[in-house]
């Protein structure tokens, strides 16, 4: 039913009871008349008339007031009651609506969720489950990002006090020294992705055109000494392609796949990284694989497919987390299949302009 439709009704209604209460008013005022056997004239009828339809009209109307008024105050004080616990930082408050349950019951569902105090307890409800959606992210995230600073800051505190020792031998204080560099990198890893995840927009984008084969051979060279000393063999299927696209941002991308599956591919396994002319770029291994369940996560910060063995390798969660990020950001997908024991594939694709078009 349109709201014109109903606002007609509305109207209606009300000449009606006004009808009715001066209808019985002159009957009343008339019967009193006769009862006490007054012959007022006309125009004191009609004003005796018109004061009795209003006091028909206003005493009904002002008992229903009364009636209604406490539980009005009531809902409206437990609206502004859950708006001081929001503003204190209880998100879990949820406003109790009776009223607006039963309207939503008696009245089609249209109508209910136009009423403005269902609507009012309906948004504060959303705003309350958002608010207390995003601090339970935030808690995670600073649960995540201070037990990964507290892993590597426990080693470096370990081993600076071991070097205290004046009994080291010179092999030991280097390895020590070497494990204290290693963990510092980590940090220094850790921060600059955390950086780089929360000031990334697309604002940032310095998108110009390059050639995204000679992009990825320079990357997997820039890689050879960690795939070399692990017997790696690394294929590269490179067809020549253009792109436009930050190329400063999507070196992470690359250098995050290819780090990744260097890491979890065992020694003597294979690496293939191809490039088609359309962009599509896919990175596979002969790794460890990820599980099912896995794979719908993996690029969420902080989450390790394997924990022991992403502890093992330095990991912290977030690569993947910044290479989706900075792929979304070019408006294009990264997307994952695998299975365990059988390997990793990753897939980008990046949106690729006939070889010699792109604009410097």
């Amino acid at each position: 039913m349109s709201r014109v439709v109903r606002g007609a009704l509305g109207l209606l209604a009300v000449l009606a009871i006004c009808a009715l209460a001066w209808t019985a008013a002159y009957f009343i005022s008339g019967w009193l008349f006769v009862r006490f056997g007054a012959h007022p004239g006309e125009l004191v009828r009609t004003v005796v008339t018109a004061m009795g339809g209003l006091w028909l009209i206003a005493i009904p109307a002002g008992t229903f007031g009364a009636i209604r008024q406490p539980r009005e105050m009531a809902a409206w004080r437990s609206i502004l009651a859950a708006l001081d616990r929001i503003a204190q930082g209880d998100f879990r408050v949820r406003v109790d609506s009776p009223r607006a349950d039963a309207r939503m019951r008696v009245d089609s569902p249209r109508r209910g969720a136009q009423h403005p105090y269902t609507e009012l307890v309906h948004t504060i409800n959303t705003m309350a489950a958002g608010l207390e959606g995003m601090e339970r992210l935030r808690q995670e995230f600073v649960a995540n990002v201070s037990h990964e600073i507290q892993s590597p800051l426990t080693s470096i505190r370990g081993f600076a006090r071991a070097l205290r020792e004046d009994d080291l031998s010179p092999e030991e204080r280097a390895s020590y020294l070497a494990i204290i560099e290693t963990e510092s990198e980590r940090l220094a890893r850790l921060s600059d992705n955390l950086l780089k995840l929360t000031t990334l927009d697309e604002a940032s984008l310095q998108r110009h055109g390059y050639r995204l084969d000679r992009q990825l051979r320079r990357l997997i060279l820039a890689a050879e000494p960690q795939w070399a000393a692990k017997g790696i063999e690394l294929e590269a299927d490179l067809a020549p392609a253009d792109v436009v696209a930050d190329e400063a941002l999507t070196d992470h991308v690359w250098s995050n796949l290819l780090d990744n599956a260097v890491k979890f591919t065992p020694p003597g396994g294979r690496i293939t990284v191809r490039l088609s002319a359309d962009g599509a770029v896919e990175v596979a291994d002969t790794g460890i694989g990820i599980a099912p369940d896995d794979q719908l996560r993996v690029f969420e910060r902080f989450y390790k497919a394997d924990r022991a063995r992403a502890s093992a390798t330095g990991g912290s969660g977030l690569g993947l987390a910044l290479v989706k990020r900075i792929v979304e950001l070019h408006g294009c997908q990264v997307s994952v299949s695998s299975a365990p024991g059988a390997g990793s594939r990753f897939r980008v694709t990046l949106p690729c302009l006939p070889v010699g078009t792109a604009p410097e």
